[in-house]
């Protein structure tokens, strides 16, 4: 209505609008900012905190950088207690989930990487953490529940990487077949090619293998 009126007439127009409904006109405009200022306020605590585990992050990198496992260890207690959300207190568990598998601690690590896989709120980095949880099991004589660790983890770019570690876990179970059936899903599913080890392992269970394989287990002889 207000683009057929002159500009004295609009203002009289708008002064009568707050008029009637001023209270409930100031009520919401208060609402809003309130709710654009409770906004801008948890952005920034966000932020700030992304940054200060972020920094933290670095600081376990750097530790293992310089050998200083025990250092790299406190780090991560310190993103525990004061970032338990945060995405790099994911990433740091994968790192300490190494550190522990380095050092023959598989229950550490299984405990780590168990953490992130049921808890990580990226997705990704939760699919990461269930086939490496898988081949730690492996290690620990558990195949059977690093196959019920692998299940639904056959996505996109992560298919390659599932099928192997099943194909190892059912391996490690005796079944060469199961094994054979899963490295050359596997290998067709490599989005970057098959490695030389997974054409390795194809051929020590009688599947044909890539003459670059075939030449490299030749080579090692």
């Amino acid at each position: 209505m207000e683009d057929y009126l002159s500009d004295k007439e609009q203002w009289e127009w708008v002064k009568a609008q707050l008029r009637a409904n001023g209270p409930a006109m100031i009520l919401a405009l208060a609402v809003v900012l309130a709710g654009w200022a409770g906004w801008r306020w948890w952005q920034q605590r966000v932020d700030s905190s992304q940054a200060q585990a972020s920094a933290q992050y670095m600081q376990m990198v750097q530790a293992l950088e310089r050998s200083d496992r025990s250092q790299a260890l406190v780090v991560l207690g310190q993103l525990e207690r004061g970032y338990p959300d945060s995405p790099y207190t994911d990433q740091a568990k994968l790192l300490a989930a190494r550190l522990y598998v380095e050092g023959n601690e598989l229950d550490k690590a299984a405990t780590e990487l168990s953490a992130v896989a049921a808890h990580s709120h990226d997705k990704e980095l939760a699919l990461v953490a269930r086939q490496r949880l898988a081949r730690v099991q492996i290690a620990q004589g558990k195949p059977d529940a690093a196959l019920a660790t692998l299940e639904g983890t056959e996505v996109g770019a992560f298919a390659a990487r599932a099928h192997e570690v099943r194909g190892d876990a059912l391996f490690a179970k005796g079944d060469r077949q199961g094994a054979l059936r899963e490295y050359r899903s596997a290998q067709s599913s490599a989005a970057g090619g098959s490695t030389p080890l997974l054409d390795l392992k194809i051929a020590d269970l009688g599947g044909a293998a890539p003459p670059s394989a075939t030449a490299t287990a030749a080579a090692a002889k």
